[in-house]
């Protein structure tokens, strides 16, 4: 009897010691924050390369490293709170990127916050200067303002009848705007450009576009226009308009064209900060980094919808064409 209870007793002692090791070594394993403002369905691409990104690093999620997800699903209002729980949580990094950057920053000035994508951090105030951070975040910025002229050159290529413009553009990019209304002097489009502050602006705008008869369609990078993009590609649809966008999942919903840094490749390097900051490397003296990878994308579908035709050598030189 007594070595049956001490084989208990032992049994007990060793499944408590592997259960207090475990427990250890979850506490040791770094725990980051992934904030995004859309679902977890339409983030999937992003977060894959992500992954990815971390795996060519070594790290194995649930092994070596803990990702504790927080999404708005759509509801940007929703953030401030995700954002203020991961703090909670004490994770030792957020991982974000557009919009919910706001909110990260907000929450916290000493947790690192990894930008996986910035319309421009300097502007937007998230850092001083994207040589010296001088803060808790850094990360990739998108290069919105340099590309705006790109976009423009290609739609010209592309349309070279077309003329009179509508351009979107959200009241928060100022200075992307004003960059914007140069390039659009250079290649010799007439442009009316219509604000945006919400989405109930949506309607006079649309209105605009059609009781002036514009005959192509142009977006600011924002963050706001890409959450309202369906909306914007329907509109389009509907009233034949060719148009450019700042970003692929436009074209992924049925716009026409898009140019624009490579998401998935921003998503992928974002893990190279992750890496940097858990061996010791502080925010403030993290370069921000820019693109290095460009997309021009097409979905000759929505161009045979609209009786377009689009020149064949630029067809050729596309990263994407969806038929």
């Amino acid at each position: 009897m007594k070595s049956r209870i001490f084989g208990y007793a032992l049994a007990a002692l060793i499944l408590t010691s592997s259960h207090i090791t475990e427990a250890q070594q979850q506490g040791n394993i770094p725990r980051i924050g992934y904030l995004v403002a859309g679902s977890s369905s339409s983030e999937a691409p992003r977060l894959k390369a992500f992954r990815e990104g971390l795996r060519q690093l070594d790290y194995v999620e649930g092994q070596n490293i803990i990702i504790e997800y927080r999404y708005a699903e759509g509801s940007p209002a929703r953030l401030p709170d995700l954002a203020a729980d991961l703090v909670r949580l004490k994770v030792g990094i957020i991982v974000t990127g557009g919009t919910p950057i706001r909110a990260a920053k907000n929450a916290t000035s000493t947790v690192p916050i990894v930008m996986a994508v910035s319309t421009d951090p300097v502007e937007s105030g998230y850092v001083e200067s994207l040589a010296r951070p001088g803060g808790n975040i850094t990360g990739l910025s998108s290069m919105a303002l340099e590309l705006s002229g790109k976009r423009l050159e290609l739609f010209r290529e592309a349309f070279p009848k077309i003329n009179r413009l509508a351009a979107l553009w959200h009241v928060t990019n100022d200075k992307h705007f004003r960059e914007s209304q140069t390039a659009a002097q250079t290649f010799g489009f007439k442009v009316q450009w219509l604000e945006l502050r919400g989405p109930e602006d949506f309607e006079s705008a649309f209105t605009a576009v059609t009781k002036e008869r514009l005959d192509g369609l142009f977006t600011l990078a924002s963050a706001f226009l890409t959450a309202n993009r369906k909306r914007i590609v329907e509109f389009a649809a509907k009233n034949r308009l060719p148009a450019i966008y700042h970003n692929e999942d436009f074209i992924e919903d049925g716009g026409l064209m898009s140019y624009a840094p490579s998401l998935l490749d921003l998503y992928r390097r974002a893990a190279t900060y992750v890496d940097k900051i858990l061996k010791g490397a502080k925010p403030a003296d993290l370069p921000v980094e820019q693109p290095t990878r460009f997309e021009l994308a097409l979905n000759m579908k929505t161009a045979r919808a609209l009786g377009l035709q689009v020149s064949p050598s630029l067809i050729s030189t596309a990263d994407e064409v969806i038929e």
